[in-house]
């Protein structure tokens, strides 16, 4: 039975990973690399909490044992190697997760299950780094995590039925909805939802309206809870550049990068995070 979660990566997905964790009552340690990068999250988990409370939806005491539960680390293997379940969370790069799966495996009790968050690279290619891929599928949370309902569970290839087993245990303990999907280039929402932004930059590229004006239309039209130029400056649009440059590669011309988006990322317009994206924050 998972009781202590390593979450890997403290950015905006690891954290939002880890708040989840400690809320289903997991012993959670947070990694980074970067010690700012834990204060940020930690500063975020708490933010998190507390707007539970100020609405009613969380107790004091919950909020307060929540916090008990969670530990941050620039240590790698001490976040591990006591840990019966870990999350991957870092930047969507291949060459990245690679290594910190490498690393990972070095200091991880043997047969722990060893999830990744990622939102559209080959989860079987990951799983090839391990001396057992079998213990290795993907986990796809959506941001915000302690407000986005599903997860993507991820088979690769050599994932077994047991790990699975595991992530969808974990998954539902955190309050979560699951989809099995096998691995393929953005697996369900990824695949879709890119050609969706991707088309909206084509139409504000050529003039077609507004950016406000796709928004409204997508949402009120399509009952889509948020736009497509909102939900990008939400997810970042150098990730939604990086996920469509894979699409592209993978599936062919129609999940081609719109000019207008490389542009905006060229130009640092990263979205929320740094406060200015297709919109001004």
């Amino acid at each position: 039975m998972t009781q202590r979660v390593a979450v890997i990566g403290a950015g905006t997905m690891g954290h939002g990973i880890a708040h989840a964790a400690v809320v289903a009552g997991y012993d959670t340690t947070m990694y980074d690399v970067s010690q700012q990068a834990l204060d940020r999250g930690e500063a975020a988990i708490g933010a998190i909490l507390d707007k539970g409370v100020e609405l009613g939806k969380v107790s004091p005491a919950d909020r307060n044992a929540a916090k008990s539960r969670l530990r941050s680390t620039t240590d790698l293997p001490a976040a591990v190697r006591t840990s019966d379940f870990i999350i991957e969370a870092a930047p969507e790069k291949i060459e990245l997760k690679l290594t910190l799966l490498r690393d990972i495996e070095k200091s991880a009790p043997p047969g722990v299950v060893v999830a990744s968050n990622t939102s559209s690279l080959s989860v079987t290619e990951m799983g090839a780094a391990l001396s057992d891929p079998a213990r290795f599928a993907g986990m796809h949370f959506f941001n915000p995590v302690h407000k986005m309902k599903l997860v993507e569970i991820v088979r690769a290839l050599e994932s077994s039925d047991e790990t699975l087993r595991t992530i969808e245990a974990v998954a539902q303990k955190m309050g979560k909805e699951t989809v099995v999907v096998r691995d393929s280039a953005g697996f369900i929402t990824s695949r879709v939802n890119a050609m969706i932004g991707n088309e909206a930059f084509y139409m504000l590229q050529e003039g077609v309206a507004s950016a406000r004006d796709i928004d409204k239309a997508l949402k009120l039209g399509l009952n889509h809870p948020m736009g497509p130029f909102e939900l990008v400056d939400l997810v970042g649009l150098d990730t939604r550049l990086s996920v469509l440059e894979f699409l592209h590669k993978s599936l062919g011309e129609k999940y081609r990068p719109c000019p207008l988006l490389a542009q905006h990322v060229k130009a640092g317009r990263l979205g929320k995070k740094v406060g200015r994206g297709v919109y001004e924050y």
